[in-house]
């Protein structure tokens, strides 16, 4: 009796696993990173550009302020005695923010852009821990395995990689542009 009903559970998840994990789940990874983050990176990546239409050309100094903070402090706040180096890397996270979420919704160079996606979180993370102090606040970093779920670092960038992971394994799913271009 027990034996078939092992059967039977092995069963009908094979059948699962088979007919949607290559369709459901990456769709369901790249609906979720939609729902939940692409407003997020690109709401911060909006605080960093300068005005205007060609705004994303330049940078404000909040970019500065936001990836650099003990630089921008050691320069008494002014932007114009940082070195291009500091430039070149703001404007590539700031352009990062915008480009690399858009690339995980269409799904276009998914893989890729996931990859990217999990590089520029373990950074933010890292600035966000160091350069802003969050390392200091017992909060912010947080830790896993305890009663608790809602630590800023920790638990809730630990969701959104295991997003991406899921997308660097599976790929885009079927409705996107990576399956399209594909067929081709």
């Amino acid at each position: 009796m027990i034996t078939r009903l092992f059967s039977l559970h092995d069963a009908i998840f094979a059948w699962v696993e088979t007919k949607f994990s290559g369709v459901v789940l990456p769709t369901l990874a790249r609906f979720t990173f939609a729902a939940t983050l692409l407003i997020y990176f690109w709401n911060s990546a909006l605080t960093k550009i300068g005005d205007g239409f060609f705004g994303f050309l330049s940078l404000s100094n909040g970019a500065y302020f936001q990836i650099f903070p003990k630089a921008i402090e050691a320069a008494g706040y002014d932007t114009s005695a940082l070195t291009p180096f500091h430039t070149l890397v703001a404007l590539a996270g700031t352009w990062g923010e915008f480009i690399l979420p858009a690339l995980v919704v269409f799904g276009l160079f998914t893989r890729l852009a996931s990859i990217g996606m999990i590089g520029f979180i373990a950074i933010q993370s890292l600035t966000d821990l160091y350069g802003h102090g969050g390392i200091e606040h017992e909060g912010t970093l947080g830790a896993w395995f305890d009663r608790l779920s809602d630590s800023l670092i920790l638990d809730q960038r630990l969701f959104w990689v295991t997003i991406l992971v899921v997308l660097i394994v599976k790929g885009a799913g079927p409705l996107s542009i990576d399956r399209i271009i594909g067929r081709r």
